[in-house]
């Protein structure tokens, strides 16, 4: 079991943990949301998506971005997942993430959906295991 993320009390008052499953999510959000830049032990450490929300859409933009993020993937998670599947699409001024990964530690294959909205300062992601 792994702490949940974001950090929270469960029903009992305790830390709130979850499987090794959710917790691989967790660290992919991590890795995409997180600005290079942002943390002082690890200044490379991110995916660079959100200098992207405001450049012009372009499908060189959007291959760009792919290139990147699968980079980012495979340096900071490569020993925990293997993408199997990434797209990049910007859509009014967010970006849309869809990976399609295996868990390296049992093969298991999952799809996750990331949202980088431009201006609210939020993230979304939504999850499905095929």
């Amino acid at each position: 079991m792994q702490i949940d993320f974001p950090f929270h009390f469960d029903v009992n008052g305790r830390t709130a943990q979850t499987d090794d499953a959710d917790h691989v999510r967790d660290m992919i959000e991590l890795l995409l949301f997180t600005r290079p830049g942002e943390r002082v032990n690890r200044p490379d450490f991110g995916s660079g998506l959100y200098h992207a929300v405001f450049a012009p859409n372009s499908p060189e933009l959007a291959t760009a971005l792919e290139h990147t993020t699968r980079a980012a993937l495979q340096r900071y998670l490569g020993d925990v997942i293997e993408v199997r599947q990434l797209t990049v699409l910007a859509d009014d001024a967010a970006l849309r993430v869809n990976l399609i990964y295996a868990l390296r530690s049992t093969g298991d294959q999952r799809s996750e959906a990331f949202t980088l909205p431009s201006a609210s300062g939020t993230t979304g992601g939504t999850g499905a295991t095929p």
